[in-house]
């Protein structure tokens, strides 16, 4: 080892230099997002731009000024434009610019958010009070946030087993229950939620696929019909998982008769609010999530309507003692002293409410962007939005070659180009292409779903930067492609 490999590390060599590249990095970065509607929507990555992503990695070190510099060329322009106006693909965020801002100071302080005496701990455990006052829930009520609406759907189900098995599933194990453990949902259930029942030990028959009604919402009747034949079968029910916004169409569960119907059969009460969960905060769907205040534990996005940059989840749970009773495990290097006893003290160690010892700061960018922006903006943006789902609802029926193919619900519109004439598997065909052509493009970025066999675009309008025209100009776009596809005969 030489001298200089003696004092080595891995800050800059030259701090003026490095300075200078994140000033500059920092106004591109805000050009980028001021910018956004000037760009295409989406446009893919170009095969040399990929050949280069595969090349092995280097062996001796760069000028940070180059590595900034290819980033620029080959990263930057093939994101996917979350912040674009008219990103309306899977249901994701549009971020900010003090979310980002946040996560770069997260990053520079760099903290373990698993426990330990520090700040970062403190401001978790605010951001969750807060969320817990939005939710309705008692404030001696626990929250945990995780990357996102999977891992909160299976912390909160991890509970809801070890609670509701009515046996020590922490220390028996799923082959200890007397008959095979079974939650259960609506068909149109997002899969995170089968995969946590998967990961949980209870197979992906653990979870009951329950029909829905003509509006995509549980049919209650199922459910009870559901749970009795389970039970008569030697089955354990012990969970109902509602969901507050479907990710196919945005149908929101009767959740005051999911309650009412889990408070007879002694069942937990989960609600998947991944997408809806936060819309109490808009007057013009609060109404809609009644109920979703007396459920046992909710999994919340706030990377998605509240437009947190990624990753950005939470679950809140109404039994503080339960959520804990299934996580902590402390041993003798992570044993806590009383308040004032060092770093090792501390009343919140979230590494006891989930399976992440070490946790990033995620905390900090929804502290900030709360703070900033205040809860009743957020709601206003999320009225916007739903206001904006309606309102391309009566730009579709407005036109004789569109047709809406499920109800309108919160703010995902499913559609599709008929221009008659052709059977269901043309259709299909025509709309997976029109689909394909609007996307590269890059005018609008919708996705798509299938419902009942039939293929339709499907625009989830979760995006602050959107306005009332972007919607005339992505219909105006699709009648044009479709148009020239139909003349063709593309299908």
């Amino acid at each position: 080892m030489t001298d200089s490999e003696k004092f080595e590390t891995l800050d800059p060599e030259n701090w003026d230099e490095m300075r200078s590249l994140a000033h500059r990095a920092v106004d591109d970065a805000l050009d980028y997002i001021q910018s956004a509607r000037e760009r295409p929507v989406w446009q893919p990555v170009p095969p040399d731009v990929a050949e280069k992503l595969m090349s092995p990695a280097p062996d001796g070190p760069s000028d940070p000024a180059d590595v900034y510099e290819e980033f620029l060329v080959n990263i930057m322009p093939y994101n996917l434009h979350t912040n674009h106006p008219r990103f309306w693909p899977w249901y994701m965020g549009s971020g900010t610019v003090m979310g980002a801002l946040a996560d770069f100071l997260a990053a520079v302080l760099n903290p373990n958010v698993g426990g330990i005496n520090h700040v970062a701990p403190r401001v978790e455990q605010q951001v969750i009070n807060w969320i817990i006052g939005m939710m309705g829930f008692p404030e001696n009520a626990s929250g945990l946030l995780t990357s996102g609406g999977s891992m909160a759907n299976f912390t909160a189900l991890a509970v809801a087993r070890n609670t509701s098995a009515g046996y020590d599933v922490r220390h028996e194990g799923v082959l200890a229950a007397p008959g095979p453990l079974t939650a259960y949902a609506s068909t149109e259930i997002h899969s995170c939620n089968q995969k946590a029942i998967e990961t949980l030990g209870l197979g992906s028959a653990g979870l009951r696929h329950v029909a829905v009604n003509d509006d995509y919402t549980i049919d209650m009747d199922a459910l009870e019909k559901q749970v009795a034949q389970d039970r008569e079968a030697g089955m354990i029910p012990f969970c109902v998982i509602a969901t507050a916004g479907t990710i196919n169409t945005g149908a929101i569960d009767d959740m005051n008769a999911i309650a009412d119907f889990c408070e007879r059969e002694k069942l937990w009460f989960h609600v998947d609010g991944a997408i809806g969960a936060v819309a109490v905060l808009a007057e013009n769907v609060r109404n809609l999530l009644g109920g979703m205040e007396r459920a046992d534990s909710i999994a919340l996005d706030l990377h998605k309507w509240m437009h947190i940059p990624f990753e950005a989840g939470c679950v809140v749970v109404r039994d503080a003692s339960a959520h804990r009773e299934s996580f902590a495990l402390v041993p003798e290097y992570l044993q806590r002293e009383a308040e004032g006893g060092g770093m090792a003290s501390g009343s919140v160690w979230f590494s006891d409410y989930g399976l992440q010892l070490t946790r990033q700061f995620r905390a900090l960018k929804v502290w900030m962007s709360i703070k900033e922006h205040g809860l009743a903006r957020f709601g206003r943006m999320i009225a916007r939005n739903v206001d904006q789902a309606h309102y391309l609802g009566e730009l579709i029926e407005a036109n004789s070659n569109l047709e809406l193919m499920a109800p309108i619900g919160l703010d995902i519109v499913c559609f599709r180009y008929n221009p008659g004439g052709l059977e269901t598997g043309q259709l299909n065909e025509l709309n997976k292409t029109l689909l394909v052509e609007l996307q590269e493009g890059g005018v609008a970025a919708p996705s798509y779903t299938t419902l009942h066999g039939m293929y339709c675009l499907r625009a989830a309008i979760s995006n602050h930067r959107s306005r009332f025209e972007d919607f005339d100009l992505m219909v105006e776009e699709v009648r044009k492609i479709g148009a020239g596809l139909a003349s063709t005969g593309t299908r």
